[in-house]
């Protein structure tokens, strides 16, 4: 059939895989160094992966493919989570795509898995509170955390919180590879948001470890990012790294950053990977 769907321009597209955390119905990959549509079935051609390609290499046409199956695409959706079954169905209620939204909600109702709040059809109103946005990234969307009130007895019991730095800068964009502190290091990859969700950030992930910090969602360097680690990689002995994201799609980022690197450098260091939710907790 004719409908349609995306065109990646390979001679545009330069890898840096922006544009796969927002495409939760998984139909983009990186192969060989490229973006890459990977199944016409799990595209739905409206281009939420557009807004977030720095090299404008992703764009709309019309031409014979497969039809998009919201069944096979809601399969994989599940397996990632409420975030993105949320990002998913804002996508779709934001296009207006009224059968698909209901082809989503009644795959969830037969699988027994809680609908998310999203949109147009919101539930409940839930302490952990997400506001209609009109679709794309769950990561851009409002929400009101209540944790409710904090005793003063708590606060002081608790005293001040020592800091755990043990460098400057934190910034990776600002970062020396050839500082010496990276020798014999054990690396912390944190997105920036996560020292602001996780309250004991200091004490549980920050202590004795190096701290490289950077938005995958905004920071424009990319690939200056991925040139930047593999020559930390290449240039120090590490001995180990911890990865530090946020739930939201596009944190993943930080993960494909890394993973280039890691090729790039020829290393295989070990890895320990945490995510954090918005509430604040370990996944």
């Amino acid at each position: 059939m004719k409908r349609q769907i995306i065109n990646i321009d390979q001679e545009k597209c330069n890898g840096c895989g922006l544009c796969i955390p927002d495409c939760p119905e998984g139909a983009l990959q990186l192969i060989d160094g490229k973006a890459r549509l990977v199944s016409d079935l799990f595209c739905d051609g409206l281009g939420a992966c557009i807004s977030t390609c720095p090299q404008d290499a992703i764009h709309i046409e019309e031409r014979e493919a497969e039809p998009y199956d919201e069944r096979k695409v809601m399969e994989n959706i599940v397996k990632q989570g409420a975030m993105v079954i949320r990002a998913h169905l804002e996508h779709l209620d934001g296009h207006n795509e009224t059968k698909l939204l209901n082809e989503a909600l009644n795959f969830l109702k037969e699988k027994n898995i809680a609908v998310p709040e999203f949109g147009k059809k919101k539930a409940a109103p839930q302490p952990l509170h997400v506001h209609a946005h009109g679709g794309g990234c769950p990561g851009a969307a409002a929400m009101s955390i209540n944790r409710g009130p904090v005793q003063a007895d708590d606060l002081r019991q608790a005293g001040p919180v020592a800091s755990q730095l043990r460098q400057w800068p934190v910034q990776l964009k600002l970062l020396n590879p050839a500082a010496q502190y990276f020798d014999n290091a054990h690396l912390l990859l944190a997105a920036d948001c996560v020292p602001f969700a996780y309250g004991d950030f200091h004490n549980r992930f920050l202590k004795d470890k190096i701290v490289i910090m950077f938005c995958p969602k905004l920071d424009p360097y990319i690939e200056e990012y991925v040139e930047k680690m593999t020559a930390i990689l290449s240039t120090h002995e590490i001995q180990s790294i911890t990865v530090l994201h946020m739930e939201v799609p596009c944190c993943g980022g930080v993960n494909m950053i890394l993973k280039k690197a890691m090729e790039r450098a020829g290393k295989n260091i070990f890895v320990k990977d945490y995510t954090i939710s918005i509430k604040g907790e370990i996944i």
